[in-house]
């Protein structure tokens, strides 16, 4: 098991996504299935950024990315440098069309993070321990216009607000959020009016409201991105950027107002009218969410995008139109649901386990020792088992398979 698990790894050799090692190549010679996938073939591409430790005044995140296209998956984790280097190098190849919010951060910004410091302290960005002080005393307060009028003109504002801008979503990236958000708000003093600027800044107080579970941070940061809304004018990307992350947080009515004035503003873009698909689907309005993703097929620039915008309009028709169908799927979802609690409620109980096989073999008491084994034994199969039959029930059902009579 040790040498198949070395082995299984996910590689890019510069055309190909591929799964190396014995397990993923013979399971794809007795399925038929492929084990590899066209950079030009991605349909999606979903990263998720979560804190996981604060250490030294930084916050420590996890990067989940999830690559799709042609019915193949590939789950990647950030792992420092080579998760990096890998996820950009497939990243800045694609379509921007295929990729979501985090994903668009890390092929733009996700970059070595002592370098991010060291650029930091050359543009005398305080350390962390400092600003951690100032911003207590502060309560947390962001005001844009900070600086003096004598510090903003003794820099050349626009170029250093940008300069200091990417250094905050560097440093945002990297996990240095007090540092980053000190950068945003230099940034910000120097162009007030620059809505990206303003956007980037929400996000950061975002990421720091989250590692602090802080809902006051979490309402300023809604707020400034109301801010960066009524700032963006006519900037058509940017407003679909500020209705995925309204969605994000589940403002679901500002996002459905970003998108419509994103489609007012350039007119109907593959981004906002996914998005309004995406919140017809949570309402429930099935014939919308068939209308929307099917004008988005025709908006879109990649083919794989359009691939995946037609296969999404298909979907949801037949949902709409075949009350069959819609039953099996529902009935698919909620199995999946019910397996995704009894995975979490093995997991647990295998690893209680292990403190009883512990005591058990402390006091060398051979009872309390074989019950931590078959607990653990035993749950871990199950939760195998689980693993597996999640697996097979992931993909949709396929309508070929029902009885058309």
């Amino acid at each position: 098991m040790p040498s198949l698990a070395l082995t299984d790894r996910v590689v890019f050799n510069g055309k190909r996504i591929y799964r190396s090692g014995l397990l993923p190549k013979s399971w794809a010679y007795f399925t038929g299935l492929r084990f590899w996938l066209k950079v030009k073939d991605i349909e999606q591409v979903e990263t998720r950024i979560l804190p996981t430790l604060k250490r030294g005044g930084r916050t420590y995140f996890k990067y989940d990315t999830v690559i799709r296209g042609k019915g193949i998956e590939f789950a990647l984790t950030s792992g420092g440098r080579e998760y990096r280097n890998f996820v950009k190098s497939i990243l800045s190849l694609v379509s921007e069309e295929v990729l979501d919010a985090g994903s668009i951060e890390v092929r733009d910004y996700a970059g070595e993070p002592k370098q991010a410091r060291r650029t930091a302290e050359q543009s005398n960005i305080p350390p962390a321990d400092v600003l951690e002080h100032a911003f207590k005393r502060a309560a947390g307060k962001t005001r844009l216009n900070s600086g003096s009028h004598r510090e903003a003109e003794a820099l050349e504002s626009h170029e250093k607000a940008g300069n200091l801008r990417l250094l905050g979503n560097q440093l945002r990236l990297s996990g240095s959020l007090l540092q980053a958000m000190e950068s945003f708000r230099r940034a910000a003093s120097l162009r007030p009016d620059d809505a990206w600027l303003l956007f980037d800044f929400a996000r950061c107080i975002q990421s720091f409201a989250g590692s602090e579970n802080d809902e006051r941070l979490e309402r300023k940061a809604a707020a400034m991105l109301r801010l960066a809304e009524r700032r963006a004018g006519n900037d058509g990307r940017l407003l679909a950027r500020l209705g995925e992350s309204y969605f994000q947080i589940g403002e679901w009515r500002r996002a459905g107002i970003a998108f419509r004035k994103a489609i007012d503003a350039v007119g109907e873009q593959f981004r906002s009218i996914r998005g309004m698909a995406e919140i017809a689907l949570r309402d429930g309005k099935l014939a919308h969410v068939v209308h929307n993703f099917s004008a988005a097929s025709r908006l879109a620039e990649s083919p794989a995008a359009r691939r995946w915008s037609e296969g999404e309009a298909d979907y949801f028709s037949r949902l709409n139109n075949d009350d069959e169908y819609m039953e099996m799927e529902l009935g698919r979802v909620n199995l999946l649901d019910a397996l995704d609690r009894w995975r979490r409620i093995t997991l647990r109980l295998c690893l209680i386990g292990f403190p009883v096989i512990g005591i058990g073999l402390y006091f060398n008491d051979s009872v309390i020792a074989n019950c931590g084994w078959i607990l653990s034994g035993g749950t871990l199969v199950l939760w195998t088992g689980i693993l597996l039959v999640s697996k097979v029930l992931s993909p949709r059902i396929a309508p070929e398979l029902l009885n058309e009579d």
